[in-house]
């Protein structure tokens, strides 16, 4: 049985990076260049809002965002943040992270969603990108069985983004109520102002919080009350704290002040969270060799090969990987390991995927569902092998049933990108579209559906048919130009900082933290009994 391979005296991997190479130095550098970019990106998403709208939140006793996600949080416990640069990239928005700072952090002892709104930064209103952000949470959430706790300070919808963030509020209040069927709470603590759709995240949790003097929870405020009912009002009347305490009901707890709340919301979840007691465990059994090692593995070009085994050996427990069919199908390693204590089962692609790699991730798969053992996917792979011999020999069908495998697979998934992760081979790979219960990705990622100068050159081929076919003449300057223009283009919509500006990970990280999230986000999967699936979809054989 796989539970008890490491009874087994199975052949573990025995990395041979040496550190003083010239390569090893080359990529570090690289690599290093790069963690310097993800720090600045970083650095703009804690940006909580101008100088004027901070020093009015102090003057008015308001604790910021990530200051309430650490009053809220256990004493000395970690935070992971999820989806810090989301928008980074969009024109128009309000910056990485968008208006919320979000993540999982344990609250008396139990693992908790935390959104906290910045209500410093355009008054907490929600651009497109933090519409996104909440709904990628609402599904984490979901998944994982994880009570979301909201500290809310919104104006709603951020109105010229209307179009596009209507539709998205929707789908996170259906969330919600789902969530709450299940029994899966959405607690809400209200600090400031909650109008229009941010009314209505107080108004369907499962509790609500709200503080007195500042909490205001309304649809429409007293100018908008004037003009379409001429009627006066004021704040509190409309939708103060101590109105919704005592005449509405919305509130179900009415709070002092800020730290009262907090109190409040941390005794909601040590009563009516049913999850077990725990804190984010302790590394144990850390890996022999140095993570800072990770840095000089991965080539600065990525289109030189690299054995992937030696970047696993780097975050696993005691550097032990334990591989499966080791000589069958190189391009792609499976094998088994441990994070912390927990048992995973972890396919790495390690280039190109052949048809005989993809069979033996696919056969890996079957396993882990059997032996009900969670799977890391660690991606490295321009996709799968093309041409004539290959097409013949089945290649669809090997990479259908590849496919079929991961979709059908009902063990938890995380996802790590490191390299390259493009076409097929990124479904295959469990990329966003297939669902991983958490996906991250390094700073020198790239993703897409082909190569940008393979896609390129597949669009110059077809542009000089289409000119043969039709007897025109090419201009072949600007045939050049459009190539070399459609290559810069192609590599900025594969690069990892727009890829992660549209929340296609839940955070770019540095190498050198790999073993943290991993081990972060097995603490939370494993909190639940794991149960494989026992049939997939058709395999063509």
């Amino acid at each position: 049985m796989i539970i008890l391979v490491s009874h087994f005296k199975m052949k573990k991997f025995k990395s041979t990076i040496n550190e003083k190479s010239a390569s090893f130095k080359l990529n570090k550098d690289g690599m290093l260049n790069l963690i310097k970019k993800l720090e600045s990106n970083l650095e703009l998403s804690k940006v909580q809002g101008n100088e004027s709208a901070l020093k009015k939140a102090k003057e008015r006793g308001k604790s910021l965002a990530r200051e309430r996600i650490a009053k809220i949080i256990d004493k000395n416990s970690d935070f992971m943040e999820l989806m810090p640069l989301a928008g980074l990239k969009h024109e128009g928005g309000f910056g990485p992270g968008g208006t919320t700072v979000a993540g999982i952090g344990y609250v008396s002892h139990k693992p908790c969603i935390i959104n906290s709104n910045i209500g410093t930064k355009k008054g907490g209103a929600v651009d497109y990108a933090t519409s996104l952000k909440n709904l990628r949470l609402s599904q984490i959430a979901k998944e994982n069985k994880l009570t979301t706790i909201n500290l809310v300070e919104s104006g709603g919808a951020n109105l010229p983004d209307q179009d596009r963030v209507f539709n998205n509020y929707g789908a996170m209040f259906k969330e919600m109520s789902r969530r709450s069927k299940e029994g899966i709470l959405t607690i809400s603590v209200v600090f400031g102002n909650a109008t229009a759709g941010g009314a209505y995240v107080p108004g369907m949790s499962d509790y609500t919080v709200m503080q007195k003097g500042q909490a205001k929870v309304f649809l429409a405020g007293p100018p908008l009350v004037k003009m379409a009912t001429n009627e006066e009002s004021t704040d509190e009347e409309l939708g103060g704290a101590q109105m919704h305490s005592t005449i509405s009901g919305v509130s179900d707890f009415l709070a002092e002040n800020e730290d009262d709340a907090i109190k409040m919301a941390r005794k909601i979840v040590e009563i009516n969270v049913n999850d077990k007691d725990k804190t984010h465990s302790k590394d144990s059994n850390p890996p022999l060799y140095k993570k800072e090692d990770i840095l000089g593995i991965i080539p600065d070009n990525l289109k030189n090969p690299f054995d992937i085994r030696d970047l696993i050996v780097r975050f696993v427990d005691n550097s032990e990987f334990y591989e499966f069919k080791e000589k069958y199908g190189v391009t792609m390693k499976c094998g088994w390991a441990k994070i912390n204590n927990h048992q995973i089962g972890i396919i790495a692609s390690n280039g190109v995927i052949f048809s005989e790699s993809a069979k033996k991730a696919t056969q890996f798969i079957q396993l882990a569902n059997k032996n009900n053992i969670p799977i890391l996917f660690v991606h490295n792979t321009t996709g799968f092998m093309v041409g004539k011999r290959h097409e013949q020999n089945g290649m669809v069908n090997h990479g259908a049933q590849l496919i079929h495998a991961v979709a059908g697979s009902e063990v938890p998934h995380i996802t790590l990108i490191v390299g390259n992760s493009y076409g097929a081979g990124n479904y295959a790979m469990c990329g966003r579209s297939f669902d991983p219960r958490f996906l991250f990705t390094y700073p020198n990622v790239k993703s897409g559906v082909m190569g940008a100068e393979q896609l390129a050159g597949v669009m110059e081929i077809i542009k000089l048919n289409a000119a043969k076919n039709s007897n025109k003449k090419i201009d072949k300057r600007k045939l050049n130009k459009d190539k070399k223009d459609l290559i810069i283009l192609a590599e900025e919509k594969a690069s990892v900082w727009h890829t992660t500006s549209e929340i296609m990970d839940d955070g770019v990280i540095d190498p050198r933290d790999t073993r943290f999230y991993l081990s972060f986000c097995l603490d939370i999967i494993c909190k639940e009994k794991i149960k494989g699936s026992k049939s997939y979809g058709t395999f063509r054989l």
